[in-house]
């Protein structure tokens, strides 16, 4: 097999390279390359989308809005970087227009006044797999849900998430520190359940 480079002289992987013609495919509108780049990226896609929305078909939902999204705006992506990156700043983005849109029924709650109980137990024993512990993030409200995965798991800081999700700083911070308690006192009760 003849040896590729990117356009910077970078040598390819076979991967790379295929992924390369995919996004190239979906430029110019590829019926099958669009299949293939959503079938490539379905389930790290979905991972994503559960964590944000909490249930199969709401995930499902935002899902297939993001993938149209990265079709629509694929010609904006630059060859020379990561996709995968780039594909989850589009997702975790139409979750968060998921929650907007629903946010009549589910409030981004400022719970600075409500009580936080505080744990005896700091980091709770449990022997929950990725896939429980995903169903236990599941259970918190949308707002809750939002803010901790913003926050914990993708990394971003509290004046974006703020930003993001059209909230002030604090209840962003609130509403970190009330989900980690309900995530906290979930797992004391299985603790306590199977313990």
């Amino acid at each position: 097999m003849p040896v590729t480079y990117n356009e910077k002289g970078q040598q390819l992987t076979k991967i790379e390279k295929l992924l390369e013609l995919i996004i190239k495919g979906c430029i110019d509108n590829d019926r099958q390359s669009q299949k293939e780049l959503y079938g490539n990226f379905y389930s790290y896609a979905m991972s994503i989308c559960i964590r944000y929305t909490g249930n199969q078909a709401d995930a499902v939902e935002v899902l297939n809005d993001g993938f149209l999204k990265v079709f629509l705006n694929i010609k904006k992506f630059d060859i020379e970087k990561p996709f995968k990156p780039w594909l989850r700043r589009i997702l975790v983005n139409s979750c968060l227009d998921h929650i907007k849109k629903n946010a009549k029924h589910n409030q981004l709650a400022d719970i600075s006044e409500a009580e936080v109980s505080q744990s005896t137990l700091e980091t709770p024993e449990h022997n929950l797999n990725y896939e429980e512990i995903l169903t236990k993030i599941g259970q918190l409200s949308p707002g809750y849900r939002a803010v901790f995965n913003l926050y914990v798991i993708d990394g971003y800081k509290h004046s974006d998430i703020a930003s993001l999700l059209g909230i002030t700083e604090s209840t962003s911070k609130s509403n970190l520190t009330r989900a980690k308690a309900i995530l906290r006192a979930m797992l004391e009760r299985e603790e306590v359940k199977y313990g």
